[in-house]
């Protein structure tokens, strides 16, 4: 029997790294091979793979949307794609591993090994932008979460000015954690990039847009200059064996926070701090007729790819318009993009356990309940597994809806104070405003979708149904 080893992992590290590796346990077992895969989630590595483990394995199979250290899978067979193709096509991609070439690991030199290991130097090299942005965006995304509600929280304490003991204490944590949040995407997209030395500049990047007001894009930047600035770092500099040391601890640091920093400073910092300011300043301009319109954009974008490349560049774009927020103000464009992403998973749920479920298999019944609580906690990947199995049908269906909501959500002036959280950060006073409107947006927006896609898909043969009820019964 074979024997596979994988790894999945996702920006979030919550719904595509849990669906990825089920994907393949479920095709694994349909292709008659043996499978263990280790999730790197937002709580760190579970079902870890040992070295008995990958001894054993004929091939290692890595999905993941994130950079991945692949120095433990030298000499074997290894295959690497994005999560969203092992929940797509799971068989596939673990045939295609079998057949996969053999990881051989290369370092500048022997007494460089130690500071490289958690990084392949050849994906530092101008490849792999995409995979060094989830990196970073997965380390940011919890600073910006726990910051978010523990404002929130103040507000409920305190109201909407944070008055109080315990509501300004709160305030003050919850500022610390969105403040760290820039300095943990420039550093980690570096991390991503060069590997541990990566860290100092990246983060001195983040702390530089920070303080420099260039927000998001400026911290993105910055965390780019300084991992390819250890990169070339670390092609141009040679040192005899004896000093290898002062590399790692000494020589790195000062030169890449050095070069990257100065370079942030005179010659990117002021353009980008003029492009943030530019998009600030639209996005309180917008009124009317426009507002609706990015509503139903960004909407759209956070349902047409259920929170890939798209979705995720629609998220930020309302993570940046809440970062500019003063004290008890909210934003509309976040509200906008939270609600709407709640919809393909709420309307997919409506469908398939209420108004259509003659429409479903079992099994995706079932998931439908899983769907209810997914969207109510704005997990737009919950609505993957119908999307995968109809994406001609699903996708449409949910983008309509989501482009709704997210227009109405903007036209009844709702705003958040809160980047995440989804339906239960409604019960905080002062997270939102206007929250009827915000309630009934999405509300419209999901029965859309629900109704859409119930009308467009075609009912099951009870006969394949029967089959598989059957089929569920002997593997249980």
């Amino acid at each position: 029997m074979k024997k596979i080893v994988a790894i999945t992992s996702c920006s979030t590290g919550i719904a595509h790294t849990y669906m990825a590796a089920e994907a393949l346990e479920v095709a694994a077992k349909e292709l008659g091979y043996e499978i263990k895969v280790e999730t790197q989630g937002s709580i760190g590595a579970e079902n870890a793979l040992t070295q008995e483990d990958i001894e054993q394995a004929d091939t290692v199979l890595i999905a993941a949307s994130t950079t991945v250290d692949k120095s433990r899978f030298k000499g074997k067979r290894l295959l690497e794609v994005d999560v969203n193709e092992a929940i797509q096509d799971g068989e596939n991609l673990i045939e295609r591993s079998l057949g996969a070439s053999v990881y051989q690991k290369e370092s500048d030199s022997e007494e460089n090994k130690d500071d490289e290991k958690d990084s392949e130097e050849g994906k530092g090299t101008f490849s792999g932008i995409y995979s060094h942005l989830m990196t970073g965006v997965s380390y940011m995304i919890p600073f910006v979460v726990a910051g978010g509600l523990l404002t929130a929280l103040a507000f409920a304490f305190g109201g909407i000015d944070a008055e109080g003991e315990i509501a300004s204490s709160l305030s003050q944590l919850g500022d610390i954690a969105m403040a760290l949040m820039w300095p943990a995407l420039g550093g980690y997209v570096a991390f991503s990039i060069a590997s541990r030395p990566g860290l100092v500049p990246g983060m001195v990047a983040g702390m530089l847009a920070s303080s420099m007001d260039a927000g998001f894009l400026g911290s993105l930047a910055g965390g780019f200059l300084a991992g390819y600035t250890i990169v070339i770092l670390r092609k141009l500099i040679r040192l005899p064996k004896n000093f290898s040391g002062l590399l790692p601890i000494l020589i790195l640091p000062l030169f890449s926070v050095l070069i990257s920093g100065l370079i942030f400073i005179y010659v990117i910092g002021g353009p980008l701090i003029a492009l943030n300011d530019g998009l600030t300043s639209w996005l309180n301009g917008l009124t009317g007729i426009n507002s609706v319109l990015l509503g139903l954009i960004l909407g759209g974008m956070m349902a047409i790819d259920l929170a890939g490349p798209i979705g995720k560049a629609a998220y930020f774009f309302g993570v940046a318009s809440l970062t500019n927020l003063s004290q008890g103000e909210v934003s509309t464009v976040m509200a906008a993009v939270m609600v709407a992403g709640m919809v393909p998973p709420l309307a997919m749920a409506l469908s398939s356990t209420i108004i259509g479920k003659e429409r479903y298999t079992l099994e995706q019944r079932e998931a439908g309940k899983s769907a209810w609580v997914l969207g109510f906690s704005f997990i737009s990947e919950g609505a993957i597994p119908f999307a995968v199995a109809d994406p001609i049908r699903v996708l449409p269906s949910v983008t309509v809806g989501a482009a709704v909501t997210g227009g109405l959500s903007m036209l009844f002036g709702s705003g958040i104070a809160v980047p995440h959280g989804g339906f239960f950060v409604f019960f905080i006073p002062g997270a939102v405003e206007g929250l009827l409107f915000y309630v009934l947006a999405l509300a419209i927006g999901v029965a859309i979708s629900g109704i859409l896609v119930t009308v467009l898909k075609k009912p099951i043969n009870k006969k394949s149904e029967a089959e598989e009820k059957k089929q569920m019964n002997k593997v249980g």
